[in-house]
């Protein structure tokens, strides 16, 4: 991922030095795992913790040679702790190497992302509570349907986060196995214990059952996971997009002083932090289906996983960690105007209030089928002709024989449709 669209906090964690730090510790503890059990000396387990180092640039030179990266860290290693390092990698393939390494990779990477996905609840519940009983205008395909409050939309948004953060704690303990079971998985030449010991020391749970590689079912959840909290993003991005067009207004995002929003155009305020997020969701999104398709391998393993994942597995963390934190700062900082979404609301007449009315016919005596017809002919004309909708409502004769103009007139009523706001509150923030 390009520097633009990436923190340094989730990038060291991808960093050549911290995969060579982990590989190295997988190996270590190993050692001492083996060692407890009589397999090599203890103090040859000493030994290589003492004198186990490495060099980026010296791996790389190596690995121009050997075409094979473990073995040209194993290589660099022994250069470092001498005679000791035979004891190394004992029982061991690459992938119980680098498939644990990935598992503790993609767990530090997930605990940045919780923290992130924490900070973006709680700025999306401070806005919630502050505009709880703002009113604003609820629409389906685009159109006025029934009033809401921007509160309400808002909780709608946490809610989802809140589910995609359970969803990553649950997909966190899914990724985070060890394994250390040699060539095909059958731990024919190195005991089970050491895998438990690494297990143990890495943060990690044990592998069931592995191949030579953990299954990659796991890692497509996972990466399935970071992808529905992309179009989480995306969803909360498309409503600020919206209601920041200019015939809207209702919400925009913070425009700092000496910021520019065109070459050309002076007076430009554009929504580019929501629409980036958009694009970045896209990036998040990409590495869900080659992680579902690398689920099939060959036999007991082969490595066309293995591109793929150093490719999408930093990429797609690092954008989201990325994207999140974006979007808690626009979120803090956005800018809401309740007088537009005042005006909009009542920008046609009243008609929002429609249901109201149908339902009232109903109660009155009224079957639905006219009821639907009485209330749409004069819900028509606000559309086509720019009526007042309750005036036409009380000068249809059909409608005032049902309803008098004191009941139509309490179907207007605002306030009606946020007599639940408490209750729904309660629901998402356990309290109101």
């Amino acid at each position: 991922m390009i520097p633009r669209y990436s923190r340094p906090e989730m990038t060291k964690i991808w960093d050549p030095e911290n995969r060579f730090r982990i590989w190295f510790e997988i190996e270590a503890h190993a050692c001492d795992a083996l060692a407890e059990l009589g397999v090599i000396p203890k103090e040859a387990a000493a030994e290589i913790w003492a004198k186990g180092k490495w060099e980026v640039a010296r791996i790389d030179e190596i690995e121009r040679e050997t075409k094979h990266d473990v073995i040209a860290f194993l290589t660099n290693l022994a250069e470092y702790v001498g005679p000791a390092a035979r004891f190394v990698h004992q029982g061991m393939t690459s992938s119980d190497v680098l498939d644990t390494c990935l598992a503790v990779q993609m767990a530090q990477a997930t605990d940045l992302l919780l923290e992130d996905l924490d900070r973006l609840l709680k700025a999306l519940e401070k806005r919630a509570f502050e505009h709880k009983m703002t009113p604003t205008m609820g629409r389906s395909h685009g159109i006025h349907a029934e009033p809401t409050t921007f509160g309400l939309k808002l909780a709608t948004h946490y809610a989802a986060f809140k589910r995609g953060r359970e969803r990553l704690v649950a997909a966190r303990a899914d990724i985070a196995t060890c394994a250390i079971s040699g060539a095909v998985g059958t731990f024919a030449n190195i005991d089970p214990r050491v895998e438990a010991h690494v297990a143990k020391k890495m943060g990690l749970s044990v592998e069931p059952i592995s191949t030579q590689v953990i299954p990659r079912d796991r890692h497509a959840m996972f990466f399935a996971v970071l992808g529905v909290i992309a179009s989480s993003i995306e969803n909360l991005s498309i409503e600020v997009r919206h209601l920041q067009r200019s015939e809207v207004r209702e919400a925009e995002e913070y425009f700092s002083p000496g910021q520019k929003g065109s070459s050309a155009m002076p007076h430009k305020r554009n929504p580019v932090l929501s629409e980036n997020l958009t694009g970045l969701a896209r990036v998040v999104r990409a590495a869900v289906n080659p992680a579902l398709e690398n689920v099939a391998l060959w036999h007991e393993r082969d490595i066309s996983h293995s591109s793929v994942e150093r490719v999408f597995g930093p990429d797609a963390t690092i954008a989201l960690d990325f994207a999140l934190n974006r979007l808690v700062g626009l979120v803090e900082k956005l800018i809401v105007y309740p007088e537009n979404m005042q005006a909009n609301l009542d920008r046609y007449g009243g008609l929002v209030h429609s249901q109201r009315v149908l339902l009232a016919l109903t109660q009155a005596g009224m079957s639905r089928e006219d009821s639907y017809q009485a209330v749409q002919r004069n819900a028509m004309k606000v559309w086509l002709e720019g009526k007042d909708f309750l005036t036409e409502l009380k000068n249809d004769s059909v409608v005032s024989q049902k309803i008098d103009a004191k009941s139509l007139e309490a179907c207007f009523d605002l306030g009606y449709h946020y007599k639940h706001v408490d209750d729904i509150f309660r629901r998402v923030f356990g309290h109101a």
